[in-house]
């Protein structure tokens, strides 16, 4: 059998592994779906990526076993199962990865949709917030706007646009304001990144979302939103379609933050001490600036008003529409600060 033929062997994990191992497994295999078995090559069940930010969500963390997240139930088929007809039931069932297994439940390979078809093309547009003066990064953005300041030899919103494109999408918005002319001047209307480009122009800073009120184009199907200063290897096709499953009207990536407490912390119960706990690590979910939305999200703005993401989706969800989280473990940063921008060339040279 070829390399690919047996791809799937580098995808299982025991059943004692940890979310952390099933993470590094999914980045390092890049098939979506880790194989658990029982230590004897026995199909336990399977991890996916979602099956991963549901747990996060849930409140385990990157030490907790993947027997917390394993799906014991998944599809699964015989090696006598002609290809064609794996095909069909791939289509019938919306699954990207079937296990085959044989008689003893031991696994003997798996079939990747992957394989088979070519990356989908995406019809939806992504708008890219490029209008902030970036005055965190001064003197960097003195004469030179955020999203242009190189890394790796190009723009930083040109690693955006590049992933984008990898994830198949085509159509892009770009908010400009604070020397807005220098990004329409690099990237046009994009034909020469192979993309098509349009712009909307603040008079004034409208915030992370206000800018979405001068769009006078209309969708008719969910927009991907991201700042322009977001560098991540987060699938946007894969946000995409976590949002289109969820049914919702926003979405919100979210990234995990960690700090460790400089003191020791006391519990008490009145004056009674019940508790010690050295130094904890504090765990909190932060907004990751990469965002989707229904296209009636943008009636809930008015025009030139200003107002920021999170202001947009505490609209939402007083007015009784379906806000979610998209958890995200994949790597990125949102770059506001000198020491940033250093920690996003090093990112970028490394990846």
């Amino acid at each position: 059998m070829t390399a690919l033929d047996q791809i799937w062997r580098r995808a299982m994990l025991p059943i004692t592994a940890t979310l952390q191992e099933a993470i590094r497994n999914l980045d390092q295999v890049a098939i979506k779906i880790v194989l658990v078995e029982n230590g004897r090559g026995k199909l336990e069940g399977t991890v996916s990526d979602g099956d991963i930010r549901r747990g996060l969500l849930k409140g385990l963390d990157l030490g907790s076993p993947i027997s917390r997240v394993v799906n014991k139930n998944p599809f699964v088929v015989t090696p006598d199962m002609h290809r064609d007809t794996v095909v069909k039931l791939m289509v019938a069932n919306k699954i990207q990865q079937v296990p085959v297994i044989d008689e003893n439940w031991k696994v003997v390979g798996l079939h990747l949709w992957d394989q088979i078809t070519i990356p989908q093309l995406r019809t939806n547009s992504m708008v890219i917030m490029a209008g902030g003066r970036g005055t965190r990064l001064l003197p960097h953005t003195e004469h030179c706007p955020k999203p242009m300041l190189p890394l790796g030899g190009k723009p930083m919103m040109q690693h955006i646009v590049e992933r984008a494109m990898a994830n198949g999408f085509r159509n892009f918005i770009v908010a400009i304001y604070h020397l807005g002319d220098l990004i329409e001047g690099h990237f046009g209307d994009g034909s020469a990144f192979g993309v098509s480009i349009e712009y909307i122009r603040e008079k004034s800073a409208l915030g992370t979302a206000g800018a979405l009120s001068l769009i006078h184009q209309r969708f008719d199907s969910p927009f991907i939103v991201t700042n322009g200063d977001v560098i991540t290897d987060i699938s946007y096709s894969g946000l995409l379609d976590f949002h289109i499953r969820q049914q919702a009207v926003a979405t919100m990536a979210i990234g995990s933050f960690e700090w460790q407490h400089p003191f020791g912390v006391v519990k008490t119960r009145g004056v009674d001490i019940v508790g010690f706990e050295e130094k904890p690590v504090m765990r909190t979910n932060v907004n990751a600036g990469v965002y989707v939305l229904e296209p009636t999200v943008l009636c809930e703005l008015r025009p030139n008003e200003s107002c920021d993401m999170p202001l947009l989706f505490e609209r939402l969800r007083i007015g009784g529409k379906r806000t979610v989280a998209y958890p995200i473990h994949e790597p990125w940063l949102d770059v506001g600060r000198p020491s940033d921008y250093q920690t996003a060339q090093q990112f970028v040279s490394q990846s």
